[in-house]
């Protein structure tokens, strides 16, 4: 099976490849714009391809694309019209240069923000959304159109299965971190002032190398995706953002006997004295607070081992050292 990955050197990106490289013999074609920023091992056995190519100029690739039988596509466009271009407008042109009587299945990565808790397109998501939400909203409402069209069986549209990673966790010496993953330390530092307060809200998150299992997985059983109806949230199962709270302060041995309830009009207080700057979409998530999915999906879900399942895992598996290591077991 020859197997394409784009974005192979972000974070998540690392994990699929490395995942893919390490657990199967199928032959892979890492898509990277810089060779040097890849930190898999290329060499560790044969049919491992590194491509130098950039989202932008995906046409080139045609050739290739024709050729592959599962795409894997984790490139994005972060912010400005670069966003739009990737998330957008490239990222349909890859859709349309598989060959549907090739290309057994695609696997999409969108995010958990265009989302609402019933795994419905969230209209906030497309108008007030960053740069990268919005153009994900986008992407995901064309192709959605796409499925439900006439004929839509015939093209590559009924292969694509759109994965939504909640937040994401990853990274360590030979991987780049995820954003949150970067900023753990200074949560870390943090952990004597947060145990004094509660919070209203929920989450789901996932580690990358989670996530990596998951597309694994997805790839050697293909019919999964159909009863999710090709839309899989990935992430491990809610948690409220005061056992959230709880678990971190644990874990660093702070543990106080009250918590004061940051309420809307505590954290919009903080957010006056602290002058800190909110747009629209930092404002609509503030009073959104309960970030729930329906159905979400990780490892455990397939009876197969996670590697971090807990919040204390993702701050231990950063080297980030607590108290004790029995909590959040």
């Amino acid at each position: 099976m020859r197997i394409l990955v784009t974005g192979a050197s972000g974070c998540v990106g690392h994990y699929i490849s490395e995942t893919l490289i390490q657990n199967t013999d199928h032959e892979l074609f890492l898509f990277v714009r810089n060779p040097a920023k890849l930190q898999v091992d290329i060499n560790a056995r044969p049919g491992i391809h590194v491509v130098t190519t950039d989202m932008m100029e995906i046409e080139r690739q045609a050739e290739l694309l024709k050729t592959i039988d599962v795409a894997v596509l984790t490139a994005a466009g972060w912010g400005g019209q670069a966003a739009f271009d990737i998330n957008y407008t490239k990222t349909h042109i890859l859709f349309d240069l598989l060959d549907p009587q090739v290309c057994q299945q695609v696997i999409y990565f969108s995010t958990q923000s265009v989302l609402d808790r019933q795994n419905q397109l969230l209209p906030e998501a497309g108008k007030i959304g960053t740069d990268y939400i919005v153009s994900k909203y986008q992407c995901l409402d064309k192709l959605t159109r796409e499925k439900n069209a006439v004929g839509a069986e015939n093209r590559i549209a009924s292969k694509i299965t759109t994965v939504f990673p909640t937040l994401v966790f990853g990274g360590d010496d030979t991987k780049p971190y995820s954003f949150l993953s970067a900023d753990l330390t200074n949560i870390s530092k943090y952990a004597g002032l947060l145990q004094w307060f509660s919070a209203d809200g929920s989450f789901h998150f996932i580690h990358g190398k989670d996530i990596a299992e998951v597309v694994r997985h997805l790839i050697a059983h293909p019919e999964i995706a159909d009863k999710f109806d090709r839309r899989i949230v990935l992430g491990n199962q809610l948690v409220s953002a005061d056992a959230g709270i709880k678990e971190i302060c644990a874990y660093f041995g702070k543990r106080s006997p009250f918590q004061i309830p940051l309420s809307i009009v505590l954290a919009n207080f903080f957010i006056k004295l602290f002058k800190i700057e909110m747009g629209d979409w930092d404002r609509f998530c503030l009073n959104y607070r309960h970030f729930a999915a329906k159905n979400p999906v990780s490892p455990a879900s397939f009876g197969l081992n996670s590697y971090a399942p807990t919040i204390t895992d993702i701050f231990r598996t950063r080297g980030l050292v607590g108290k004790t290591d029995s909590i959040g077991r």
